[in-house]
C-alpha cells in the first residue's frame, strides 16, 4: 500500500514537472527585432553588370558570418560569367528560368535549366556561371560576406555597356 502511494506520488511529481516545463516553454519571449516584411515594390535595385540588378532583401551581405538575403534580377539573355564565392551560395529561382553551369568558363553546352521554385546550393569556391531565359529573379541567401570573384574579370560587362553591334554581313 505504501509502495503504491509512493509510486503514485512520484508519477504525480513527474507529471507536474513535465506540465510546468511545457507551460514555461510557451511563454512569450521578447525578440531583439520586430519581424521584417519586405514588399517587392520596396526593393532597391542596383545595376551590377550588363543585364542584371541586385537588391538586398534582409541582412548585410558584406558582414562576416551574418545571415543575408539578396535577389538577382536579370533580363532575358543576360549572361553571368564564370565566378566563385568565398562562402556557400543558396539560390532559389523565383521567376523565369535560370540556366546554371559549372566550370572555369561560360559554356552554353554545360547549362542546366532551373525553373521557378528550383533550388541550388553552390559550395564555396565552386566555379559556376549562369544565364537568364526570360526576365529572371533568383533569391540568394547565406552567411556573409557575399562576394563575387570573377574567374576572368575582362568578361564582365559594366551595367552601362552599349549593346553589342550586330555582325556585319560579309560582302
Amino acid at each position: 500500500m505504501i509502495r503504491n502511494r509512493l509510486g503514485s506520488l512520484c508519477a504525480a511529481v513527474l507529471g507536474l514537472a513535465l506540465v510546468a516545463t511545457g507551460v514555461h516553454s510557451q511563454e512569450k519571449k521578447d525578440s531583439a527585432a520586430p519581424p521584417k516584411i519586405m514588399h517587392f515594390g520596396d526593393l532597391k535595385w542596383t545595376p551590377i553588370f550588363k543585364g542584371c540588378d541586385l537588391a538586398t532583401v534582409a541582412g548585410d551581405p558584406s558582414a562576416e558570418g551574418a545571415p543575408f538575403v539578396v535577389r538577382l534580377r536579370c533580363a532575358d539573355g543576360a549572361k553571368i560569367p564564370a565566378h566563385w564565392h568565398p562562402t556557400d551560395e543558396n539560390a532559389t529561382v523565383l521567376k523565369g528560368i535560370f540556366l546554371v553551369g559549372m566550370g572555369e568558363a561560360f559554356d552554353e553546352a554545360k547549362l542546366t535549366a532551373m525553373n521557378a521554385g528550383n533550388f541550388a546550393m553552390m559550395p564555396k569556391e565552386m566555379r559556376h556561371f549562369g544565364m537568364a531565359k526570360g526576365e529572371t529573379i533568383v533569391q540568394v541567401h547565406g552567411a556573409g560576406p557575399f562576394k563575387v570573384n570573377w574567374v576572368n574579370p575582362s568578361e564582365v560587362q559594366p551595367p552601362d555597356a552599349p549593346a553589342a553591334a550586330p555582325a556585319k554581313p560579309k560582302s
